[in-house]
């Protein structure tokens, strides 16, 4: 028994990323298109706004762990598994979901053919896990869309949690770490993500701009200014802090949350 893939890759459909297994289809253009919406799918193309799938190759020994209903179709020997290893891992997950607003299952596939998710019109950010150091890497709420099976998940909390109260932000970011791949759904295109390596120093974000950062880092949200009254003179109010040792993956521009509105 074999399965052979057609067409994937075409004139209109590239494949470009690639990563380990991990690969991103790109449609250069969407010619799925009718007369009512061929204006605003030609404008779109010409903005970058294009779809995109994620294509995962698994040759027996490995797996995926993919976010919940984002598998379109797979081939050849490929099955899913609720990726729960007892009883235990399942109160961990559901713990882990309670705080971090990521699914608490999230579908494992294994075995040997191919694996396509849902296609989206967000960006698809590949990245390297380990090359996140040890304590691995923390993500924005709702950018996880899969990573290989061998990468390990878990909730890190905010060094300051009255902080992150008053900055309104979530408590708790999902981890990821070990060997593998992950792959992360943007609002903001890689090539305008500005990469800051931190070597016992300190950054600071007027907004939710960081979408991915070291674990190890100590994550604050403080005021800007030393007291209310430098913080009201400068017209700031409260920032994101990270200090450490590690790098920051920042948006220089505001997210187009619409994006999320577009997808599928």
């Amino acid at each position: 028994m074999a399965v052979r893939i057609n067409n994937m890759e075409s004139n209109n459909r590239k494949v470009t990323q690639r990563l380990g297994n991990f690969n991103v289809i790109e449609y250069t253009k969407d010619l799925s298109v009718a007369p009512d919406n061929a204006v605003s799918e030609y404008f779109m193309a010409k903005m970058d706004v294009r779809r995109r799938q994620l294509a995962i190759a698994l040759n027996g020994n490995d797996s995926a762990t993919v976010q919940a209903g984002a598998m379109q179709w797979t081939t050849g020997s490929v099955a899913a598994t609720t990726g729960v290893k007892g009883v235990g891992d399942l109160f961990g997950k559901m713990a882990r979901s309670m705080v971090t607003k990521e699914s608490a299952i999230k579908p494992e596939y294994v075995g040997a053919g191919m694996l396509v998710l849902e296609p989206t019109y967000k960006y698809i950010i590949l990245q390297d896990v380990a090359s996140w150091g040890p304590s691995g890497m923390a993500i924005e709420d709702g950018m996880f869309l899969a990573c290989a099976g061998s990468v390990q998940h878990k909730a890190v909390a905010r060094s300051s949690i009255s902080s992150a109260v008053a900055g309104g932000e979530g408590l708790f970011n999902l981890c990821l770490s070990g060997q593998g791949i992950a792959a992360l759904e943007s609002n903001v295109p890689l090539d305008e993500l500005i990469e800051v390596e931190l070597d016992n120093d300190v950054l600071k974000i007027d907004g939710n701009m960081a979408v991915a950062w070291t674990a190890g880092l100590q994550f604050t949200v403080e005021r800007s200014g030393k007291s209310l009254v430098g913080s009201a003179a400068s017209g700031e109010g409260l920032v994101n802090v990270y200090r450490g040792t590690g790098k920051i993956l920042m948006s220089p521009v505001a997210q187009s949350y619409s994006l999320g509105a577009a997808t599928h």
